[in-house]
């Protein structure tokens, strides 16, 4: 087995024929937010990867072996939930009420300025359209926001040191997940009735 101990965010500082030339690895979220985990890369070498506990592997990520070789990390696509507001009954700041309730949840989300996406979870899939959001399955990469679980760091470039699960106030997503955010009268509870049993097929 070839251990890997070192990470470059996003192969920065590589140039793109090294990147072009490196053996790939092609892994879901659940692999990615281990800091130690075994592969096998496109070469069809076994790879031992140890990093930093709390370190997170991001697709674009390039992994350092010992013997000096590189590995490029692709984000496997997987099941998700994509979520997005009604344009007939909505708008889209109800994409900004449900990453608040999610966040207050603690459920890992990767926010894209029109979608959120979240692993596949019945439950919250029914509050999310009771919210009169529409949530339908699909196969895609997944990188969810490292605000929601700060030990996992997210967006490169940082240095996975928030220290808490939380990372309060990090721009620019902060209020979003931050549970006092909207403290004070937010539970809107849509009580005003829009109408509309919300019934097409989400």
């Amino acid at each position: 087995m070839l251990n890997a101990n070192k990470l470059m965010p996003q192969g920065g500082g590589l140039a793109a024929v090294l990147l072009k030339r490196a053996a790939t690895i092609e892994l879901d979220w659940d692999v990615r937010q281990k800091s130690r985990f075994d592969t096998v890369d496109s070469q069809g070498r076994r790879i031992g990867v140890f990093l930093p506990r709390g370190t997170a592997v991001r697709g674009g990520d390039v992994l350092v072996a010992e013997d000096g070789s590189l590995i490029k990390v692709i984000a496997a696509p997987q099941a998700v939930l994509v979520i997005t507001h009604c344009t007939q009954h909505g708008t889209p700041f109800d994409l900004t009420r449900a990453a608040y309730h999610l966040g207050n949840r603690h459920v890992p989300i990767e926010l894209r300025p029109d979608h959120l996406k979240i692993e596949p979870d019945h439950v919250l899939a029914a509050m999310l359209r009771s919210m009169h959001l529409i949530v339908r399955e699909a196969e895609q990469a997944f990188e969810p926001e490292g605000g929601a679980y700060g030990a996992h760091g997210g967006a490169h470039g940082g240095s996975h040191d928030h220290g808490h699960a939380h990372a309060h106030g990090k721009a620019p997503v902060g209020p979003v997940l931050h549970p006092d955010a909207y403290a004070g009268g937010h539970e809107h509870d849509h009580g005003h009735s829009h109408g509309h049993d919300h019934d097409h097929t989400h």
